[in-house]
């Protein structure tokens, strides 16, 4: 089995990329959703952040207070790394344990916005970058989420810059319309069942 990982900043197209891979029948763990999921069922995740954050971190009927938790985490970078630090550990080791259900599969993927910052690189065999132009992951993340344009520009600089995922990625798939993605895929697939 190999394992690979999909990542891109904000309007890149990763998701779009990762439902394509799926519909070619390779599984995918989004690890954006997975941590979501986590943060609220998995004991240890819990534990922490109320240990951090305080017992208000959940309400009484056991949902996440996002804005309590959204304040505390970009209060400062300090605060953002001690939150990863509960909840990376527990999406990795989730991630491993979805791994021994898909030993069937040839190919399996790990979608993530924030691999390199999450240290989930270190998890797959390969990586993948999915890339398009500033100016145009902009035009999408606006359009898709109706947001301002000083909106997504503040995410975007919360991320990882583009080029840097680039340049550290084992592959590269352009998501700008110019070249056609499905190709890319196709020879993407054939590259990592070779071995790279």
């Amino acid at each position: 089995m190999i394992s690979i990982a999909i990542t891109g900043g904000i309007g890149s197209g990763k998701s779009y990329v990762s439902n394509l891979l799926e519909e070619r029948g390779i599984p995918i763990y989004n690890a954006d959703n997975e941590s979501k999921r986590l943060t609220v069922s998995d004991e240890e995740i819990r534990k922490g952040l109320v240990a951090l954050v305080g017992e208000q971190v959940f309400f009484d009927d056991g949902t996440l207070n996002k804005s309590l938790l959204a304040a505390y985490l970009f209060a400062s970078s300090e605060h953002a790394t001690q939150v990863n630090a509960i909840i990376h550990p527990r999406v990795k080791a989730d991630f491993r344990r979805w791994l021994e259900e898909h030993t069937d599969c040839e190919i399996v993927g790990l979608e993530s916005a924030i691999l390199y910052e999450s240290g989930f690189d270190d998890v797959v065999d390969a990586v993948v970058a999915v890339y398009a132009p500033e100016s145009l992951r902009l035009e999408r993340a606006m359009k898709r989420d109706g947001a301002t344009e000083s909106q997504i520009r503040a995410r975007m600089s919360a991320q990882m810059n583009e080029e840097e995922k680039r340049d550290k990625a084992d592959f590269v798939v352009l998501n700008d319309g110019s070249v056609c993605l499905q190709k890319q895929l196709d020879a993407l697939i054939y590259q990592i069942k070779r071995g790279k």
